[in-house]
């Protein structure tokens, strides 16, 4: 896709958006089932279920997805959608590129050894190698506005409201 396909895809969205809020607005899904004798929760996913479990450092044997492994995951796929898009509208060519993305968690707080260290991730670290024509300062705009328009990112550096409720369950 060029810069040209790209605007022509999403103009009417941002329209629509810019007319009509509201439409702007959507609500995403993500379930979930337990179930059997192992510590797992089976997640639905547009790909397929994915078995979450304990990581090793909590016990698990390292079959199943941990789900902060999961998380990163989610940076990295949402951080390269979105660094190829502006990539491809500011006209950067990109003939390869690798995202990593690392975290610190010390599982002291996750285990209840330690009520003094945090429960989760406390270090989040995002690295681009990319292969392309442009000189370095436009390669540094390109990851300032990945991290300005990744969700993922957004959503780590600016944590949105979290509620949880219970829904009643027959006898």
């Amino acid at each position: 896709m060029n810069a040209d396909e790209l605007r022509a895809v999403q103009a009417p969205l941002k329209e629509k958006y810019k007319d009509d809020p509201a439409s702007a607005v959507i609500t995403m899904h993500s379930s979930g089932t337990l179930g059997g004798e192992d510590v797992v929760c089976r997640v639905a996913t547009v790909r397929g279920d994915v078995d979450a479990g304990l990581h090793p450092a909590a016990g698990g044997d390292g079959s199943t997805a941990c789900s902060g492994d999961m998380l990163l995951d989610a940076l990295v796929g949402c951080a390269g959608v979105t660094l190829k898009a502006v990539a491809t509208a500011m006209g950067i060519p990109l003939r390869s590129g690798t995202i990593r993305a690392e975290a610190d968690a010390d599982f002291r707080g996750t285990l209840g050894v330690d009520r003094e260290t945090p429960v989760g991730v406390t270090d989040v670290r995002l690295t681009f190698d990319l292969d392309a024509d442009a000189p370095p300062e436009k390669l540094a705009k390109l990851v300032e506005l990945t991290e300005r328009y990744c969700v993922v990112y957004q959503t780590l550096v600016n944590p949105p409201r979290v509620a949880t409720s219970l829904s009643p369950t027959d006898p």
